[in-house]
């Protein structure tokens, strides 16, 4: 959810830069991959971080127990679906919106 709300401050915040974009020629793809690397990095920086205390932090609960299952793999591609999928879906969005609304006061 704040991914989200994050995503929809930012493409309001650049709405006339891509209603500019869209009118030079820019693609839709084009306008979605430049919402969203700056999202990806800041996911793949949380999951950088957050894996090695989580791994640390699970080692020591399991310890006790007879049967160890780590998903980790399966964790950080479901947070990568998750946040790909988030903010594709908000960029989406901002992409495919009629350049002149946005462009109408300028």
């Amino acid at each position: 959810l704040g991914l989200m709300g994050l995503t929809t401050f930012m493409a309001q915040r650049r709405i006339k830069e891509i209603g500019v974009r869209k009118v030079l020629g820019a693609s839709v793809p084009g306008i979605i991959a430049l919402i969203s690397k700056d999202y990806l990095k800041l996911v793949i920086i949380a999951i950088v971080i957050a894996v090695p205390f989580a791994w640390w932090s699970m080692n020591e609960w399991l310890r006790n127990f007879v049967y160890h299952i780590k998903i980790f793999l399966l964790a950080v591609i479901l947070t990568l679906v998750i946040a790909v999928a988030t903010v594709s879906w908000q960029s989406v969005k901002a992409a495919t919106t009629n350049p002149a609304k946005s462009l109408r006061y300028e």
